[in-house]
């Protein structure tokens, strides 16, 4: 069974920073693109960052020069590196990973639980 268990939320004061981590197990098909998406109340899931098998990156425009992601592949983890953190990233923060089976050429997509982030200004 695959598990994204995610870690590394909380509460910190704005402009600090945190870091955050999903590590997927229970699958041996290969990890493609991996990505943290959140949610605040009342929005709309929005993009954080993504992060493909290849190591290529995209943010989204609220985030760019603050969030770093990056992956390994070893640990199977997704880390996210938030920096200037600012009051609006308060959110749920979700993993999100594309896996691959390539005996049949498929992809499924999976979601962790979520972490809390909160910001205090």
């Amino acid at each position: 069974q695959v598990r994204l268990v995610e870690s590394g939320g909380g509460l910190v004061q704005a402009g600090g920073s945190l870091r955050l981590s999903c590590a997927v197990s229970g699958t041996t098909f290969s990890i493609m693109t991996m990505g943290w998406y959140r949610q605040a109340p009342g929005i709309q899931r929005d993009l954080v960052a993504t992060i493909s098998a290849g190591g290529i990156t995209n943010y989204g425009d609220s985030v760019k020069g603050r969030f770093t992601i990056s992956r390994d592949n070893a640990k199977n983890t997704v880390y996210l590196q938030m920096s200037s953190l600012k009051a609006e990233d308060a959110a749920v923060y979700s993993c999100n990973v594309d896996l691959r089976d390539e005996s049949l050429g498929l992809e499924y997509d999976y979601w962790g639980q979520g972490t809390q982030v909160t910001v205090s200004s």
